[in-house]
């Protein structure tokens, strides 16, 4: 059985997309969450999830950044990013960050029943009418150098560099995943030497260069 995530935190755009995923793939289950942490533990314990809807802008996510943790923490899940957000260079920066395809918030119920259709059939999927002007977008040379270091960590690494995100100590890391201090701080030096940063606050800024500005306040 096909199994999806919705992971957004307005509860009348879940059931949007929940009743356009049904009307899409009738039998497949369908999980939702309202946070960033809330999709990925769902994720760490449905390891059968085949794709995540998920909203650039809630709890725990503002930005690139949630989409650069699922693909970091669970990188076989194919991820359709659902965002207000449709400009075409944001767009550009979704896929050069590992998203199988967008869907606008605008989008009709027969369009994101055809983007869920289309990135399980292992395609990718863009609104038509943003389809020519993202594909005439070169690549950022920053984004795509960014999502190839990231992609180096292994899954418990990016878990370690989200919480460093969140300010944690190591000791607190530690807790938090059930692991030992002095793994956790070999998870930071590999993490340094792989994003090619010396300490937690250019890692942190290499975080930040993932956030977009609330597409609410854009206007």
């Amino acid at each position: 059985m096909t199994s999806l995530l919705i992971a957004d935190d307005h509860p009348l755009f879940r059931a949007a997309l929940r009743l356009a995923a049904n009307d899409s793939l009738p039998d497949c289950e369908i999980r939702e969450a309202a946070d960033l942490a809330g999709a990925l533990q769902l994720l760490s314990g449905a390891p059968d999830i085949d794709l995540v809807l998920l909203d650039l802008h809630m709890p725990g996510s503002q930005g690139l950044s949630g989409l650069a943790a699922l693909r970091g923490q669970h990188p076989g899940v194919a991820v359709l990013v659902v965002s207000a957000h449709d400009e075409p260079r944001i767009v550009r920066r979704v896929l050069d960050h590992g998203a199988a395809g967008f869907i606008p918030k605008s989008a009709s119920p027969v369009e994101i029943g055809e983007a869920i259709r289309s990135v399980l059939d292992c395609g990718t999927w863009l609104p038509p009418d943003l389809a020519d002007a993202v594909a005439a977008l070169p690549a950022d040379p920053a984004d795509t150098d960014l999502a190839s270091r990231l992609a180096r960590l292994t899954e418990q690494q990016s878990r370690v560099l989200a919480l460093l995100a969140e300010g944690l100590l190591n000791k607190q890391i530690a807790d938090r995943l059930a692991i030992q201090e002095r793994t956790v701080k070999a998870h930071v030096t590999a993490i340094f030497e792989k994003l090619k940063v010396r300490n937690r606050t250019q890692a942190g800024m290499l975080l930040r260069s993932l956030e977009l500005g609330d597409p609410v306040r854009l206007g």
